[in-house]
């Protein structure tokens, strides 16, 4: 599969049927001895608390990805979006 493939599927959790995203002009992150993608950050969104300064972007890991489809992308994030938020600033910095 390729990254293409990927583009313009929207991201749901499947633990609670939230919208994370579209993937499009999203980062990877890779382990940097095995080359293998650790997980994918989704662009920001706008909005009011974008224009405040808050830059916090969905960090998806690659390994909850469950089921690839043809419009959606399942992912299970037992975690809360403010553990996610919160990795990838710690991750920035």
């Amino acid at each position: 599969m390729r990254l293409s493939d990927l583009t313009g599927k929207e991201v749901i959790n499947i633990e609670d049927g939230a919208r994370l995203g579209v993937i499009e002009d999203c980062d990877l992150t890779f382990d940097s001895q095995s080359g293998t993608i650790e997980t994918i950050v989704l662009p920001n969104r706008g909005g009011l608390f974008h224009f405040f300064g808050d830059s916090k972007s969905p960090v998806i890991p690659w390994h909850s990805i469950k089921r690839i489809g043809d419009e959606v992308i399942i992912v299970d994030l037992s975690n809360s979006f403010e553990r996610i938020f919160r990795q990838r600033g710690q991750n920035s910095r």
